[in-house]
């Protein structure tokens, strides 16, 4: 649906692989963007004609890692001011209000919104799944995504502000796939840290898994999302014992070279 309100000097960036489901009501629920730009890393699928017919500019990529994927696409943006969305992410019509004054005179070189997470058929409304602050919305001249291959953020130089309205995260992907997600992430997460040169701790390989459980479900009542919520805990809480054990396992094969 177009914005009936003159378009915001704003760049929507997405980057993409074989999103074809989800990328027309992404590029649809930012139309208020002057710019949208879609930089694939080889679809396979319709992304790049549904990108186009959309009526965003396309730019292939070979994937590079999720930080340096973004920073490229960032970098293709007409506009300073960015706004970067996954292809299963929305924007809410409180967001695009807020977007919109925001931008009319910004305070703040950076902000941050509210993601709320769509897990099991449930939108999440606490724990880990609500509110998910991200920060989405920066003028690149302040601001840029961190270099790391996985769960990269924006880093800056300014004061970040917030956004009301929700970011809404529509994943529609299996559970089957989030758990396989999980353990990619896993293993890229202790590749870094041993890249890095943080060594094994038996007691972060406890404790961590622990704490982060009872922090999500408990502290943050993830308890009243009911199964969803558990389920979304606990998968968090075993992936951050997986992500210590795979580090163990690297540091095992590096002494047996």
């Amino acid at each position: 649906m177009s914005d009936p309100l003159p378009p915001l000097a704003l760049s929507l960036v997405v980057i993409t692989r074989d999103a074809a489901a989800q990328l027309a009501d992404c590029l649809a629920s930012a139309a208020f963007a002057a710019e949208a730009i879609v930089v694939d890393s080889g679809s396979r699928d319709d992304t790049v004609d549904i990108a186009r017919r959309s009526g965003a500019r396309v730019v292939a990529q070979s994937w590079l890692g999720f930080g340096p994927q973004k920073n490229f696409a960032v970098a293709q943006a007409a506009h300073d001011w960015v706004l970067c969305l996954d292809a299963d992410e929305r924007v809410s019509p409180e967001l695009a209000g807020s977007i919109r004054s925001a931008l009319q005179a910004p305070r703040c070189k950076a902000y941050a919104m509210a993601r709320r997470n769509r897990f099991l058929g449930r939108w999440l409304a606490h724990g880990e799944g609500y509110p998910d602050w991200n920060l989405r919305l920066f003028d690149r001249r302040h601001a840029r995504w961190s270099e790391d291959d996985v769960h990269e953020h924006v880093v800056g130089d300014g004061d970040v502000g917030r956004l009301e309205g929700d970011l809404l995260h529509a994943s529609a992907e299996s559970l089957d796939a989030y758990l396989a997600k999980q353990n990619r992430y896993t293993s890229l997460q202790a590749e870094a840290m041993h890249a890095r040169g943080e060594r094994f701790s038996f007691v972060r390989l406890v404790f961590s898994p622990l704490v982060r459980f009872l922090r999500f479900y408990l502290l943050r009542a993830g308890f009243l999302d009911g199964t969803a919520g558990l389920v979304h805990i606990a998968i968090g809480s075993f992936s951050s014992f997986c992500k210590y054990a795979k580090l163990r396992a690297l540091e095992q094969a590096e002494r047996a070279r």
